[in-house]
Formats: C-alpha cells, sequence, structure tokens
C-alpha cells in the first residue's frame, strides 16, 4: 500500500513536461488515448496544468535595524557599487534582483532577512 501511495504523490508532482510525455507513452505503447491519461493525471494536479512562475523579483521592503548590513550585502549579491547598493536599501521597497530562478530567490531573501531586512518575493 505504501508504493501505491508514493506513486500517487510521483503522479501529483509531475510538471506539464512529465505529463505530457507521460501520455505520449501511454497512447504509444499501451494504447491509451491522451484525453483518457489527462483525466487520470489531473485528478490532483490541476495546477500543473497552469503556468507556473519560473521567474522572480527579489524586493528589500525595509532594511531594518542592522542598515549596514544589508547594504553590504546587498553590494555582495547584486555585484553594484558601495553608492548604488547604498541607493538600492535607501529607496526601499525596492527591487534587489529581478528575473531569477525560485531557488536563487529564495536564497538571496533567506540571506536578506538574515541579515536583518524585510524582503519579499514577487
Amino acid at each position: 500500500m505504501a508504493d501505491l501511495k508514493q506513486f500517487a504523490e510521483q503522479l501529483v508532482n509531475l510538471t506539464v513536461k512529465e505529463v505530457n510525455e507521460l501520455a505520449t507513452i501511454l497512447k504509444d505503447e499501451y494504447g491509451i488515448e491522451p484525453a483518457a491519461a489527462a483525466v487520470v493525471v489531473s485528478g490532483g494536479g490541476e495546477a500543473a496544468a497552469e503556468d507556473v512562475q519560473t521567474e522572480f523579483t527579489v524586493v528589500l521592503k525595509a532594511a531594518g535595524a542592522s542598515k549596514l548590513a544589508v547594504v553590504k550585502l546587498v553590494k555582495e549579491l547584486t555585484g553594484l557599487g558601495l553608492k548604488e547598493a547604498k541607493d538600492v536599501v535607501d529607496s526601499a521597497p525596492s527591487n534587489v534582483k529581478e528575473g531569477v530562478s525560485k531557488e536563487e530567490a529564495e536564497g538571496l531573501k533567506k540571506s536578506l532577512e538574515e541579515a536583518g531586512a524585510e524582503v519579499e518575493l514577487k
């Protein structure tokens, strides 16, 4: 029974690309039409059929109590000069980095929050 539950979790967590590949395999190798496969797979994975956000913007909402540490960190994370990094922090809410992956955005958010900043991902 645990194997079936694990299999169900794998099905629910498939990406749209993986669902399309699965539908092709089911059709070509087993004669199951894609419409029938979509019903089976979309039971819990309706969100997978929607567009998934792939690019994020890291927004500095407030510098917090350790403004100097946040300025230094923004400088380090973005490659900006000291004055430009200070301007980003002073003009909060402001975008620190745009068009980054989810993993990179979460890493930046975690680093900035550890330095005392208030950060939001969009």
